[in-house]
């Protein structure tokens, strides 16, 4: 076996950081059967669970594994909610006829809103649901006192990016961000070992 064989494969993903100025609040129109819930510390297993739903077989969950793991979930969730800057009024869960089907988190950071996690459960994309939860963290974020969001996003993420460039984000930084043990993925830039 070589020193090549043993070592570990480091994969490294194209991760933009991107703002914009909140716009003015407005209540998101909700397609038939779904509606927004505020934070309350008891949905905290329900957030996990969209967020699991939302990112799990994702290209985040290879950037950010606690998020194809329902345990990592809800790790993640629980250190959201106890950090100092947790934002309650701009973290949201989204509820279908079926339950839980999107999550977005709200943090303050550096005088700025930071949206966390923002997911759609895959079966439930392409109704604007996502946009939903978005307007309802920025709306959460005005409330707060805040005038500027940022957010970071996969750059391959298509989808998402063209739903914050569509509210007004643009890119303020370009990021790498290295995962060992990662296969090789669309999106990765290339593996070093």
């Amino acid at each position: 076996m070589t020193t090549t064989d043993t070592a570990s494969r480091i994969a490294y993903f194209k991760r933009y950081k991107m703002e914009a100025d909140l716009p003015p609040a407005e209540d998101p129109p909700l397609p038939p059967g779904f509606r927004l819930v505020p934070w309350d510390e008891t949905l905290l297993d329900a957030h996990a669970q969209a967020l699991y739903d939302s990112f799990h077989g994702e290209i985040d969950a290879l950037v950010f594994p606690s998020l194809g793991d329902p345990q990592g979930c809800r790790t993640l969730m629980l250190a959201i909610a106890r950090r100092r800057g947790f934002v309650p009024q701009a973290t949201w869960l989204l509820v279908g006829p079926e339950g839980p089907v999107g999550s977005v988190q709200g943090l303050w950071e550096r005088g700025l809103g930071a949206i966390q996690n923002l997911g759609v459960a895959p079966g439930r994309r392409g109704l604007g649901l996502g946009a939903c939860l978005l307007r309802q963290a920025l709306a959460g974020f005005h409330a707060a006192g805040l005038g500027r969001a940022m957010l970071e996003v996969t750059a391959c993420n298509d989808g998402a990016l063209r739903l914050y460039r569509r509210f007004g984000f643009r890119r303020a930084r370009t990021l790498y961000k290295a995962v060992p043990d990662t296969p090789i993925a669309e999106c990765g830039l290339g593996i070093a070992e």
